[in-house]
């Protein structure tokens, strides 16, 4: 969800688009890759290495775009008002729900 604040200032992460995008090219990469290491039937231990540093670059965005969202979305939402900010911090913690789940 965004708000009509975020629509105007731009997201938190856009200082940054480039590098988050040059990260999910090789995430992307590194996906491909696990999917010819099975048709290729690999080593299981390989293919399960592959994938967890796949988790870890994909947990690596995920984090850098909280960090963004909480220094920009969150505290430029409590800076305009309780309620906008109570309600960026709910959302942060429910996006920090969900990621710790997964």
């Amino acid at each position: 969800m965004s708000s009509e604040n975020d629509a105007t200032t731009g997201h938190g992460y856009i200082d940054d688009k480039n590098q988050y995008l040059q990260r999910m090219k090789r995430i992307e990469g590194q996906a491909r890759g696990i999917a010819k290491m099975i048709d290729e039937e690999k080593y299981c231990i390989d293919i399960l290495t592959q994938v967890s540093a796949l988790t870890r670059a994909l947990q690596g965005v995920a984090t850098g775009l909280l960090d963004d969202h909480l220094k920009h979305c969150v505290l430029d939402a409590a800076r305009l008002s309780d309620d906008a900010g109570r309600a960026k911090i709910q959302e942060a913690t429910d996006a920090i729900n969900r990621l710790v789940r997964s």
